[in-house]
């Protein structure tokens, strides 16, 4: 499926990429700035794997090694638009069962979990606060995404919507239950705290 032995190619030297498809668009495409920020997404789960490498975190790190692999699985989806062409080959997209096992797994670590009485803020165990990175960066994929399905003519699957929704809600729920797990606790937003100082 993918062969890569010349990183650079100069054919985008104009400011132009190649989609799945083979049309080429411009890096600043609404698609281009999706997966982009999907690839961002992942790459901020790297840094949150350099904290999760740990015994008590195997649970989690198994999770999130599989998530890294699904987002590759999200940018091939949004990288190949559906235009109902035969591309001689079937494009990879986003199934139910993807979304539905994060939902069970949301449930799984959110059991252990006390009610929240507060917002959290970002902080306390490294994993932790990394996460909340990962869930703002995946927000904004999917902002991205969302506007780009919106568009005239943009197709966008289903699947890769509600994946991607289901994924920042993760995210805040591996953060506490890291933070649960380490001992650091929810760090909790106390309003107007400061407004007396």
């Amino acid at each position: 499926m993918v062969v890569l032995n010349r990183i650079y190619t100069r054919t985008g030297d104009a400011g132009d990429t190649a989609l799945g498809t083979g049309e080429r668009v411009s890096k600043a495409h609404l698609r281009i700035q999706a997966y982009g920020t999907v690839d961002e997404t992942n790459a901020t789960l790297g840094i949150v794997r350099l904290h999760t490498a740990t015994e008590d975190m195997r649970k989690l790190d198994a999770m999130l090694g599989r998530i890294q692999n699904e987002l590759f699985d999200l940018g091939a989806d949004l990288c190949v638009p559906d235009t109902g062409k035969d591309l001689g080959y079937e494009p990879l997209r986003i199934l139910p069962r993807q979304y539905e096992r994060i939902e069970a797994e949301i449930d799984e670590l959110n059991g252990d979990l006390a009610p929240l009485r507060s917002f959290v803020l970002p902080g306390g165990h490294p994993a932790a606060a990394h996460l909340h990175i990962t869930r703002t960066v995946c927000r904004r994929a999917e902002r991205l995404i969302v506007e780009l399905a919106a568009q005239p003519g943009e197709h966008v699957s289903d699947g890769a919507i509600a994946y991607v929704n289901r994924l920042s809600d993760f995210f805040f729920v591996a953060s506490r239950w890291t933070n649960a797990r380490s001992g650091a606790g929810d760090v909790l937003w106390v309003p107007g705290k400061t407004r007396q100082a």
